[in-house]
């Protein structure tokens, strides 16, 4: 992929975006004992937002009156989804803090606090609780993830420990990782898909990044994030075909030694454009188990996807 430039500090919430952009922030976390998963994703320009999308057809969409805090949780307990689409009236940002509604994010210098209280969809529930992100080391640089410069990619934290309690009395700890996407102009401009992971262990984190652009070029990069915030450009292990999500038959693939042995472990969200996986491969000689997703912008685009989105994903605010 090309370039790559130093970007600064913590998560910089007061990002500034241009009209029809997007800028979000990205944590997921596994629990030490295998049973709990987590992803939670903050949006200025919510990409996957039918209303934006709609507003951006008109031109000069403000990615300020779409913004939304997408929680998910995995595992012991069920399956537990938020993401209500807000207006500019209900956020508030600086360069530490972060609100959207009630829920909001705060960085402190030493870590990143969630606290969250949002309503599940499609049968509501309330869903309230904490989660504090605490990263070994932070990384500075950005990479840039197509040949226009138009989107840009910073693994802020790849290398995290995430602490999780809500109040029905899930609690539990794990490795997490944090980053941030931004964009001046809409996923589907650029991409035809992508598949993503991270792996964590002892030694630190594998990253694999593969698009595919718009014209059908196919770019990548290849990571390993060690807990000091150093980097390294892995050479990159061949492809690997995973089985296909078995409810929307969405492609997904990852990176293993020799292109064999990767498997879905298990599959956490299977939609029509877009799915998180548990995979497990081969890099570098060891085995490793990551959080995976595959999205496919084509289908995103699709008239009857963006007919069923708004179930997934009420807006709550007007202007």
């Amino acid at each position: 992929m090309a370039g790559r430039r130093a970007t600064g500090g913590g998560p910089q919430f007061d990002a500034a975006v241009g009209p029809c952009g997007y800028v979000w922030w990205y944590v997921d976390a596994l629990s030490d004992d295998g049973r709990h998963g987590l992803s939670i994703i903050s949006f200025v320009g919510s990409v996957f937002s039918p209303y934006y999308k709609y507003a951006r057809r008109k031109g000069g969409a403000d990615p300020e009156n779409y913004v939304a805090i997408n929680v998910a949780l995995y595992g012991a307990g069920g399956h537990r989804w938020t993401m209500t689409e807000r207006g500019r009236r209900e956020l508030s940002r600086t360069a530490t803090t972060f609100a959207v509604g009630p829920s909001s994010l705060r960085w402190d210098g030493d870590g990143l606090t969630f606290d969250i209280d949002e309503m599940t969809v499609p049968i509501p529930s309330r869903l309230k609780g904490r989660v504090r992100v605490m990263p070994s080391a932070l990384n500075e640089q950005s990479f840039l993830l197509d040949a226009k410069g138009e989107h840009t990619w910073r693994p802020i934290a790849p290398v995290s420990r995430v602490e999780v309690a809500f109040e029905n009395g899930l609690k539990w700890s794990g490795h997490g990782y944090l980053d941030w996407n931004s964009g001046v102009v809409p996923l589907e401009n650029s991409f035809r898909r992508w598949d993503w992971s991270r792996a964590s262990d002892t030694l630190g984190a594998t990253i694999f990044y593969d698009v595919t652009l718009k014209d059908g070029r196919e770019e990548g990069l290849s990571l390993f994030m060690r807990p000091d915030g150093s980097i390294e450009q892995l050479e990159p292990p061949s492809l690997c075909k995973l089985a296909r999500a078995p409810i929307w038959r969405l492609e997904r693939g990852t990176r293993s030694d020799g292109g064999a042995g990767g498997a879905v472990v298990k599959t956490l969200e299977d939609t029509p454009f877009y799915t998180r996986s548990i995979v497990s491969s081969r890099v570098a000689g060891r085995p490793v188990t990551a959080m995976h997703e595959s999205l496919s912008l084509e289908r995103f685009v699709s008239p009857v996807v963006q007919l069923m989105l708004p179930f997934r994903m009420p807006r709550r605010a007007a202007r």
